[in-house]
């Protein structure tokens, strides 16, 4: 990733406060007992003191509530008890994230607010309403944050915390992700509850590192024993736009490169470039199911390729959309064999997790800026987005990394190995808007 430093107002070569470090820095000082979580937390409340009038990230700050929350953390702690997350300060995605975050608070974070989502009457995919108006991209106050976790985005992208929650039913959390520059995971669909009766959402995190959404996976899986690395580099396919969709070239250069890197970097291995479906140790290529020949760069411009699944997730979404029950059954069968089929061969798929960069406050157009990412809540396969680089309007671009069903854990370490090679992924703060 290019040196974007941005400009703080803290004093060359300081340390970040507290609450601007990463969560497991932050739950390991806490469980050491070099700093309390009642200081963590007051920090934390007052950076969005001093910063949210800029952002408008958080639609309510409950002050007290998590004062009250970081003296049990603290009072937990002095006790003998062992918290993965002791005193991290948490947003939660809208007034009533705290339904969900139950996992979170139990393993010793500390909620301070809840941040910001579309208003009424307003495009989800565009802006989040905070306190103070419309929610703004952290990089760039005249572009959006994206939706509609955009508020947890915006306060990530910040550093107001280090951790925000999210729901991802579309590109909800992985879209903000990508346009505010912080990591975005949207686990399986159906591994944790939800009140979608499509099953289109998922839960999901946002945060400034990618140990920190592992911290995340493993509170709320059940399972925070330490992480194995990945034995080899896995397998990898890019794609720059699914086959279908028509992504900005700008955005599509900037996650290739970062595609680029990682496989120079040995994090992954790509599939030959000139034979998309033939790995570099084998002479034997890679076959769909529904094909009798292998893909060839000379028969298609798409060597894989899925159909738009935009038919199908509105008409899910939207009981009087056009398109037939059976058509939607067709698009979600065709590519849910495709996809068995390429994740039986490859480990990863890599694509740009936005066609765009993020859009000023006045509309998306006419592109949906979930054209990338949606495939995958219809599929319901776990996708992460990290940091890819900038573009040329210093907006930050996203790497969306996909995997096959409940391989999160497997995920979350090629992403962690992919920061070391593009980060390190620093926070935005208001000076810059």
């Amino acid at each position: 990733m290019p040196d974007r430093s941005p400009t703080t107002s803290e004093e060359p070569g300081s340390q970040p406060p507290i609450s601007a470090r990463s969560a497991v820095s932050i739950a390991s000082a806490v469980r050491a007992g070099t700093v309390r979580a009642v200081d963590v937390t007051t920090d934390a409340l007052d950076r969005i003191e001093r910063l949210d009038r800029a952002l408008s990230a958080f639609a309510e700050v409950w002050d007290e509530r998590a004062l009250e929350c970081a003296r049990e953390v603290d009072a937990r702690i002095d006790a003998g008890e062992h918290l993965p997350l002791a005193g991290v300060p948490i947003g939660v995605k809208g007034r009533h994230g705290l339904r969900t975050a139950g996992p979170l608070l139990a393993a010793g974070c500390v909620p301070v607010g809840a941040t910001s989502v579309p208003g009424l009457g307003t495009p989800w995919q565009t802006w989040g309403a905070g306190r103070y108006g419309r929610t703004v991209n952290p990089w760039r106050r005249d572009r959006t944050p994206g939706g509609s976790s955009a508020g947890s985005a915006a306060a990530v992208g910040a550093g107001l915390v280090p951790l925000a929650t999210g729901n991802d039913g579309a590109g909800s959390v992985r879209i903000p992700a990508a346009w505010c520059g912080v990591v975005g995971l949207k686990v399986t669909n159906g591994r944790f509850p939800t009140t979608d009766p499509t099953g289109l959402m998922a839960p999901g995190v946002l945060t400034r590192r990618v140990a920190d959404a592992a911290a995340y996976w493993g509170v709320m899986a059940g399972d925070t024993r330490p992480r194995t690395p990945e034995p080899a580099a896995p397998t990898a396919l890019w794609s720059p736009d699914l086959g279908f969709a028509s992504p900005d070239p700008e955005v599509v250069a900037v996650a290739h490169a970062a595609t680029v890197r990682l496989a120079e970097a040995g994090v992954v291995r790509l599939l030959d470039s000139e034979h998309p479906f033939r790995l570099a140790d084998t002479e034997h290529p890679f076959r769909l199911a529904d094909t009798e020949h292998p893909f060839r760069l000379a028969d298609t411009e798409h060597p894989f390729r899925l159909e738009d699944p935009a038919p199908a997730w509105l008409a899910l979404r939207s009981p009087d959309a056009d398109p037939s029950p059976m058509a939607t059954v067709h698009i979600r069968a065709v590519n849910d064999r495709r996809l068995a089929a390429l994740f039986d061969r490859t480990r990863l798929l890599l694509t740009p997790t936005a066609p765009t960069p993020p859009h000023g406050h006045e509309g998306p157009g006419d592109r949906y800026s979930t054209a990338l990412t949606w495939a995958f809540n219809l599929s319901g396969h776990p996708a992460i987005s990290i940091p890819a680089g900038f573009g040329p309007d210093g907006c930050p671009v996203g790497l969306h990394l996909v995997a096959a069903h409940g391989r999160e854990a497997s995920l979350l370490a090629v992403a962690e190995a992919a920061e070391g090679v593009l980060g390190p992924w620093t926070p935005a703060t208001c000076t810059r808007i």
